[in-house]
């Protein structure tokens, strides 16, 4: 058994200065703005032999508020919480079951793992936990990882109500070499009740590249329809390309910037009430130091671009743009 701590405290500093002092409600990580706050703080416990695999975390901060907010009592604080058995004693095949991370995606709710401080769009708006159960297999090369699962629904705990449909996913990793990932992870699923079900078809790919010693690259490209209406033959369709660049200047520093661009012009995923849909430009720089082993301090900048006026200003103004100045320190153990 072995336990682990988390606490991630934030400021965040929106220069429009809206009056609710929170971000937009597609960042649902760092989500208060003008004030001090901690986005995510947990408590976990995992057990591990040969044949099993137990993890459970309770969690509180700002990240649990945005994220957890449809699940019910206790479930609201589940970060995690699921079992593994192993299924074979000649190679490394798994069968789990529970709340755990997505299988979407190259980020993380916990910040230490992620190149920047703050989520990028495409992370925000896809799962950051799943429940239900998957199978997991590892090559005994470790070059291939297969996952296939059976889920509540996209991102859920608790399954909509009045929804009796499945979603399903699977995720394929190839590592040819220490210096390349590459990631396929698909969704397939409704989150809609059974009486206006609407299916939704997702696919998430990104590489991740060493390119030396010191810089490394991180390429994703998202894209995702859904059904207009039940048995519906139209569908509205998301996109979503994102370039993280990495340099690790010394062990205990390191500078990471990032270009990504978000398309959801029926407002599938992201609800903007905008002439054209969502349609929105990011960047952002980022600073890391290492204090010590435990303790790291992370200091961003971002700007986020539309062409419509879709980012709450003072007094209930509308503005085309919105920057972000924030500063985070995580203590781990």
């Amino acid at each position: 058994m072995t336990l682990a701590a988390y606490v991630e405290g934030y400021y965040s500093h929106d220069f429009n200065e809206p009056a609710n002092k929170t971000k937009p409600p597609f960042l649902s990580s760092f989500s208060k703005s003008n004030q001090p706050a901690v986005n995510l703080a947990f408590i976990k416990a995992s057990y591990a032999t040969s044949g099993i695999r137990a993890n459970f975390a309770l969690a509180a901060g700002t990240y649990m508020n945005a994220n957890y907010s449809a699940e019910p009592g206790i479930l609201g604080h589940l970060y995690e919480g699921s079992i593994a058995l192993r299924l074979s004693d000649e190679n490394e095949l798994w069968l789990e079951a529970g709340v755990f991370p997505s299988h979407i995606g190259f980020e993380s709710a916990t910040g230490k793992n992620n190149w920047t401080l703050t989520r990028s769009m495409g992370a925000e708006n896809t799962p950051y936990f799943e429940s239900g159960a998957r199978i997991n297999f590892t090559s005994a090369d470790d070059k291939w990882f297969l996952s296939g699962l059976v889920l509540n629904g996209w991102q859920r705990i608790k399954p909509v109500d009045g929804n009796t449909l499945p979603a399903f996913g699977t995720q394929i990793t190839y590592r040819p070499s220490p210096e390349i990932t590459l990631n396929s992870s698909t969704f397939a699923g409704s989150d809609k009740p059974d009486s206006r079900r609407q299916m939704r078809y997702f696919h998430n790919f990104y590489g991740i590249f060493k390119l030396n010693e010191v810089l490394a690259a991180t390429v994703g490209f998202d894209i995702g329809v859904e059904q207009k209406s039940k048995h519906s033959d139209s569908l509205n369709m998301w996109f979503n390309p994102t370039v993280i660049l990495r340099y690790v200047q010394t062990p205990r520093t390191a500078v990471a910037v990032r270009a990504e661009y978000y398309n959801d012009k029926q407002d599938v995923i992201i609800i903007s009430a905008a002439p054209h849909g969502f349609r929105a430009w990011g960047f952002s720089a980022n600073f890391d130091y290492n204090i010590t082993k435990n303790l790291l301090w992370r200091l961003e900048a971002r700007t986020l671009r539309s062409n419509d006026d879709i980012f709450a200003g003072k007094n209930s103004t509308s503005k085309d743009s919105a920057s972000f100045f924030t500063t985070s320190i995580i203590a781990h153990f």
